[in-house]
């Protein structure tokens, strides 16, 4: 398996890196940088579909699979100092191979377009090691976004933890992409930015991204998560 893009060790020296440019003592003590937030944007689903499971490629008993490129996405939701962060809801939405969202006010419009066999949305719940997996397709452009991106939210018990995005790292669109540029911070940048690399002996072509997402957690709730 690939290395993760951001190992504890990769986020510990971009955290040093960070503390050492605000020669802030407090920022040294993290030893992982919590994972920006951004925009929930518009398309966030108006109507949560019957099918929620993580696997975006196939809605229910439907055999027919979702048109674009396979992508298997996994990783961990970790806290600042790299604990897993377990039983939390990790949501990813995104539109379809066609660029239409599965919302009423992009759908409806381009209904023709819409690829009926994606499910646009998914969640999973965090293993004991804070692990989440997820079946979808390699996100793509569209008019207004020109950097491909999935959305995702991290819930606790309907409590939204951390809203936002991760965009394709090396895609030409990120640089026009005017959500990508409202993260002025370099470092910020880099830790939404995903690999997504072939699968071995893949047969059909398909893809691997890893994401490890770095939320901050007060201790309060730090304490209830060790307990769960």
């Amino acid at each position: 398996m690939n290395r993760p893009l951001f190992d504890p060790t990769r986020r510990a020296f971009l955290g040093a890196l960070g503390a050492s440019a605000l020669t802030s003592p407090a920022l040294f003590a993290e030893q992982l940088l919590r994972t920006p937030p951004q925009t929930e944007g518009p398309f966030y689903p108006d109507k949560i579909p019957l099918d929620t499971d993580n696997d975006l490629i196939v809605i229910g008993k439907n055999t027919t699979p979702a048109l674009g490129e396979v992508a298997h996405l996994t990783g961990k939701v970790l806290d600042v100092n790299g604990a897993p962060v377990k039983n939390v809801l990790v949501e990813i939405w995104q539109c379809d191979a066609n660029a239409v969202y599965l919302h009423s006010a992009d759908s409806a419009p381009k209904a023709k377009q819409q690829d009926k066999n994606f499910q646009g949305f998914g969640r999973c719940t965090t293993t004991d090691k804070g692990e989440y997996r997820f079946r979808t397709i390699k996100p793509v452009p569209y008019p207004g976004r020109p950097a491909p991106h999935i959305h995702f939210k991290v819930k606790r018990n309907n409590r939204d933890l951390l809203t936002s995005q991760f965009m394709v790292r090396g895609h030409a669109g990120n640089a026009r992409d005017g959500v990508f540029n409202q993260i002025r911070d370099l470092i910020d940048r880099e830790l939404v930015l995903v690999d997504f690399k072939p699968v071995k002996d893949s047969k059909i072509g398909e893809l691997q991204a890893y994401f490890e997402i770095v939320i901050g957690l007060t201790p309060s709730e730090a304490d209830m998560n060790q307990k769960k």
